[in-house]
């Protein structure tokens, strides 16, 4: 099975003594975000754990005790985009990020970190030649470091259109210029670009509308098939492998205007009151209301990758 932990709140930035605690004590707890008293337990496992994957502005945190991870595999998406303090409050700047994704790849491996270029909207200050010149840049710094670089457009969620006033949708012209640009930006500094629930007609020779997550990305990082289960996801356009969070939405402390996990700052800033690093839940303590089931756990790896399996993934060929 695949463990994530990011498509909810930061936990590497915000939690990871939280998160090296349970592993641990071997377990965790993850409160179901529609239906608050019910509770899956997760073991913490490496015989039924296939992939730990992380999603973080700042992995920094965790960057010391990644020995305590030795026993599992780990894919890390690290976000570093070139927005200011007025957009990303409390993100470190992309400079440091850089820095921070560099150490990481160098203990974890450049096939198992992920460079998210996301979500891109377009301003006055952030132009699309902004976009193409900061992408330049962050590439050129990034390529001996990774072999991926995930892209996407800014979603207009309702939480988005009331924290962000000002956004707006990215045109298709826009779009169809700035992948263009990205697409000769990554040749040159050999990525592959994961698109995430992008319209089809923006794929090229080296972008692909496969997701960020997807079972061919992870069975590349792990060098096996998966057999994973199928599952009906969030958005139908959406191939990623995004079960078993156990991360808590409302939780992350970066501030990002354009975040669809955050409600308000106030409500974060309550939840994090709430925070135990010693609880086996993300936030707050088990209830005499709670009804806690152990998650069906399994292991979904099958043999190692051949000459065969890698023909079908031709953008991994050696």
């Amino acid at each position: 099975m695949i463990l994530n932990t990011g498509s909810r709140t930061d936990i590497p930035a915000y939690y990871s003594d939280w998160f090296y605690n349970r592993i641990k004590e071997g377990y965790v707890l993850s409160r179901n975000p529609f239906y608050p008293t019910q509770i899956t337990k997760y073991l913490l496992n490496p015989e039924v754990i296939d992939l730990i994957v992380f999603c973080t502005k700042n992995p920094s945190p965790m960057l010391d005790r990644l020995p305590l991870l030795s026993s599992y595999d780990t894919f890390w998406f690290v976000t570093i985009t070139p927005y200011g303090k007025e957009i990303e409050p409390h993100v470190p700047s992309a400079k440091t990020v850089i820095d921070y994704f560099q150490k990481l790849s160098e203990q974890v491996g450049k096939e198992r970190t992920s460079w998210r270029y996301d979500p891109i909207f377009v301003t006055d200050r952030y132009s699309v030649e902004y976009h193409i010149d900061q992408f330049h840049q962050m590439a050129k710094a990034l390529s001996d470091y990774t072999q991926q670089c995930v892209v996407s457009f800014i979603d207009l969620y309702e939480k988005t259109k009331r924290n962000f006033k000002k956004v707006r949708r990215v045109s298709s012209a826009e779009q169809e210029k700035i992948i263009a640009a990205f697409s000769e930006i990554a040749k040159e500094n050999n990525l592959q670009i994961h698109l995430c629930c992008e319209n089809a007609s923006l794929i090229r020779e080296n972008v692909d509308a496969d997701g960020c997550m997807s079972r061919a990305v992870l069975e590349k990082a792990l060098g096996c098939r998966l057999h994973a289960p199928q599952k009906k996801m969030a958005r139908e356009e959406c191939s990623c492998l995004l079960g078993a969070d156990i991360g808590a939405y409302n939780t992350c402390g970066h501030g990002c205007l354009y975040c669809y996990a955050n409600y308000d700052n106030e409500t974060v800033a309550q939840n994090r009151k709430l925070h135990n690093p010693a609880s086996p839940l993300l936030v707050g303590e088990l209830s005499n209301n709670d009804i806690v089931k152990q998650a069906d756990q399994k292991s979904w790896k099958d043999g190692q990758l051949d000459f065969f399996n890698l023909l079908e993934y031709p953008e991994y060929d050696p």
